[in-house]
């Protein structure tokens, strides 16, 4: 069956959906379940499988980060990460789950539309720690407890010191900006670009009046994930205050931990005007969306 796929406008638009809690409704269970803590026992258990599997749409620096922290956290457990774009990823989990291959431990994508069959489906695990339970807003988090917005980034405009050229992942524009390949950049991610400049790349963000759209990345634990303390252990670890603190200082983006602070010297995400959709069309938007993918998947 030839797969239909969306455009970026449907993707900004799916994120701001998920960010108002529409996108993830559900009828089928009232509340999320207990929140759990980090213990001994799940520290032990997570120790026993050794390793965790994460499917990431991070910048690979990005993820590789996180993974050699979690190790150096929880000695013995190794992360094995799998990075590619949101659409590449999206393609290649719907085809290991057609071909019975399970290898999916956690998944973080820059779409989070794509949380839509992968709920339908059955494919994600409930699980809330107690940093998402008490720490993150209602709205950013899955109201059944089946994912949480890991991070918040602008796609952004920016410009350079010199032809249009089309690009995979938003990973690459600010890239290809810093070394002078093209002048300007368009929807690429800020966060790159934060980090070029104070690198003393010549590149400059440029934040619009009339609004700079925002990209939300869920993570979730797949029920079916081959180690499932491990990916319990990760997912938990990935939202404390402490690593939220971290990744934002080391990669420009923004976190909702209600405890997480903005890098001195930052621009902070409420200086800036988001570009939001209405409530109303929030709420269109997310129902053509569930209908688009339930004609796909057939969920």
């Amino acid at each position: 069956m030839k797969r239909q796929k969306l455009s970026r406008r449907d993707v900004l638009k799916g994120s701001t959906a998920f960010a108002l809690g529409t996108v993830f409704a559900s009828a089928a269970r009232a509340e999320a379940p207990p929140a759990q803590a980090i213990t001994p026992q799940l520290i032990e258990a997570a120790k026993k499988e050794a390793k965790v599997v994460l499917y990431s749409a991070m910048d690979l620096p990005v993820g590789e980060k996180l993974g050699k922290a979690f190790e150096a956290h929880y000695p013995g457990i190794a992360v094995q990460i799998e990075r590619s774009g949101s659409e590449r990823l999206f393609q290649r989990i719907d085809q290991e789950f057609a071909s019975g291959i399970r290898a999916c431990d956690v998944v973080n994508s820059a779409d989070a539309s794509h949380f839509i069959p992968w709920k339908k489906n059955g494919w994600l695990a409930l699980f809330v720690s107690e940093d998402i339970a008490k720490h993150f807003p209602p709205e950013y988090r899955d109201p059944d407890g089946m994912s949480a917005t890991t991070r918040i980034y602008l796609s952004s405009i920016a410009y350079s010191k010199q032809r249009v050229m089309q690009v995979q992942s938003s990973t690459d524009p600010p890239k290809k900006l810093a070394l002078g390949e093209r002048a300007v950049m368009a929807d690429g991610n800020e966060y790159n670009i934060v980090l070029l400049k104070e690198a003393g790349q010549p590149v400059e963000p440029i934040y619009p009046a009339e609004g700079t759209p925002t990209i939300s990345g869920p993570t979730g634990i797949f029920a079916s994930a081959p180690h499932p303390n491990a990916a319990r252990l990760f997912q938990a670890w990935l939202h404390t205050r402490e690593t939220q603190q971290f990744f934002i200082d080391f990669t420009a983006q923004y976190s909702v931990h209600a405890q997480v602070q903005s890098k001195p010297g930052r621009r902070k995400i409420s200086d800036t005007k988001l570009m939001k959709e209405d409530a109303a069309g929030v709420e269109k938007m997310a129902e053509e969306i569930k209908t688009r993918y339930a004609r796909l998947f057939r969920v």
